[in-house]
């Protein structure tokens, strides 16, 4: 049997990503309650990176030296490192070791934004782009969009495909922060999907067939030590996720990150 294949890692801090500095995109996560709780980061890595290896790689990515002095995470309503989360991380100390991982790897295979049009045809979206509003039992201003997105009982819930990297991004980007303002229409939800998604995934192009497809591999991960999960945050919430998202050939991997709590109210 094989051994496990041990990756090292190096922050790339120069690279950028364009809806953490798009300004009505900005705009929009402050609406939403999301601005200043959600990141993206860059890291390269050294060895050949295969999806089945994907919980190794989580395992080392969590363990590198130049992960914990960089990766960042919110605790307590500000940005720490995965080191400095009160551990001194001693040599021989234990305190605070991430002592195993978990991973999955998400469907993500789309190049484009069609997989939303069932959105329309079900009428939760009408003709002309907004959001079809609906009665709930306990909140006073709800949609069909949200009981898709939350209510597994509903006739709503089964137009998309729930599993794919693209539909979670939307999914986490309409349910917003803590103190989330919803949109009356889809394209903002839409729009900032798009631009994260294209920020995040690489595709390539076959030479023969002009087709295009994703060469990323994500992973929704979790990191958890001696008293818990650690990351992405140490309350359970949908919507504190963290996505590594793997390009192989460039070998660089993007960790989009978010913790649920109220955002910033200032760009």
């Amino acid at each position: 049997m094989a051994s496990e294949t041990k990756f090292s890692f190096n922050l790339l801090p120069t690279k950028t990503f364009s809806f953490l500095q798009d300004k009505s995109t900005l705009q929009l996560l402050m609406k939403w309650s999301m601005l200043g709780r959600i990141s993206a980061q860059a890291f390269s890595f050294d060895q050949n990176f295969y999806p089945y290896n994907s919980h190794d790689f989580t395992l080392s990515f969590f363990r590198d030296p130049c992960v914990l002095t960089n990766l960042r995470k919110m605790e307590a309503g500000a940005w720490v490192t995965l080191d400095s989360e009160g551990q001194s991380w001693l040599p021989g100390s234990t305190e605070g070791e991430v002592v195993c991982v978990q991973a999955e790897v998400v469907p993500c295979s789309k190049v484009s934004m069609e997989m939303f049009d069932p959105l329309y045809s079900s009428g939760i979206i009408t003709s002309s782009g907004h959001i079809t509003k609906c009665f709930h039992d306990t909140h006073p201003d709800y949609d069909l969009l949200r009981q898709m997105l939350q209510e597994d009982g509903s006739e709503e819930y089964g137009v998309m495909e729930r599993r794919e990297f693209l539909f979670l991004v939307f999914k986490h980007m309409t349910l917003g922060g803590e103190l989330c303002q919803y949109e009356d229409t889809i394209n903002p939800y839409i729009d900032t999907t798009r631009t994260i998604y294209r920020d995040l995934v690489s595709v390539q192009k076959n030479p023969e067939s002009k087709e295009i497809s994703v060469v990323s591999t994500v992973i929704k991960v979790s990191a958890l030590d001696a008293s818990g999960v650690c990351y992405p945050a140490r309350e359970e919430e949908d919507q504190s996720f963290s996505y590594l998202i793997v390009d192989p050939f460039r070998r660089h991997v993007y960790v989009f990150y978010h913790c649920y709590g109220v955002g910033a109210f200032t760009l």
